[in-house]
């Protein structure tokens, strides 16, 4: 089953420094039937202004993913990183037993745009970890990267979660395919439109694949987007 979540219908907070879309309830904006998907919790959208940011704060047992598309993210935390991410980048941190970090825009004229994911993990208090890693998705298009995986296959980090995460730009034309290993996907577009079983995703759009066994993107004018496999 396929189900699309319209980027217009999602939640939606201005503070002035920090313009968010949530895909599922979040903070202020609650929706009962939109709070994630499998182990998919969170999916923000963040627009945050020049020299602005998240100061300290705390987490615990998530498995907290960003998606840099504009700018860059200064980040601290209480593992002792400190670190500069920028497009291209995946930062994974394992909030795992305790962890307080900041993010913040180090840009005094630059819009900082970013894609934030929550997944739940299927193992509690952890040792706290923070890593990033440039990954080719820019370099080689038009193929599925994997970025997060439980298990760490091919380079990609190793999350504590029943998901898997993919992400790929497609040229104009280009096309992939992907094979469901857990069962459950959802599709995040992140810039221009995609075709999907018929219909057409455009930036912010999401779509849910519930029990479908693979899924073929294609694009005739060009997209970037992130895959999820979820049990």
């Amino acid at each position: 089953m396929l189900t699309i979540r319209p980027a217009a219908e999602r939640g939606h907070a201005n503070h002035g420094w920090l313009d968010s879309n949530f895909s599922f309830s979040f903070a202020d904006y609650y929706d009962a039937a939109h709070m994630g998907f499998r182990a998919l919790r969170v999916i923000n959208e963040d627009y945050i202004a020049p020299a602005m940011g998240f100061g300290k704060h705390p987490h615990r047992d998530m498995e907290i993913l960003t998606y840099v598309l504009e700018g860059a993210v200064q980040h601290e935390d209480t593992t002792g990183a400190s670190e500069t991410l920028v497009p291209g980048e995946l930062q994974h941190m394992s909030a795992g037993s305790g962890v307080r970090h900041s993010e913040m825009n180090p840009s005094d004229s630059e819009t900082l745009h970013l894609l934030q994911i929550w997944l739940l993990p299927n193992k509690l208090g952890i040792p706290p970890k923070y890593e990033q890693k440039r990954f080719s998705v820019e370099e080689q298009p038009n193929q599925l990267h994997l970025l997060a995986s439980a298990d760490a296959r091919d380079g990609s980090f190793k999350i504590y979660s029943d998901a898997e995460l993919l992400a790929a730009k497609l040229e104009a034309g280009g096309s992939v395919s992907h094979t469901f290993k857990l069962g459950n996907g959802w599709l995040q577009m992140a810039r221009g439109a995609v075709s999907v079983a018929g219909g057409v995703l455009k930036a912010g759009d999401g779509l849910q694949l519930e029990g479908e066994s693979s899924v073929t993107i294609s694009s005739d004018t060009g997209a970037e987007f992130l895959l999820f496999d979820l049990a």
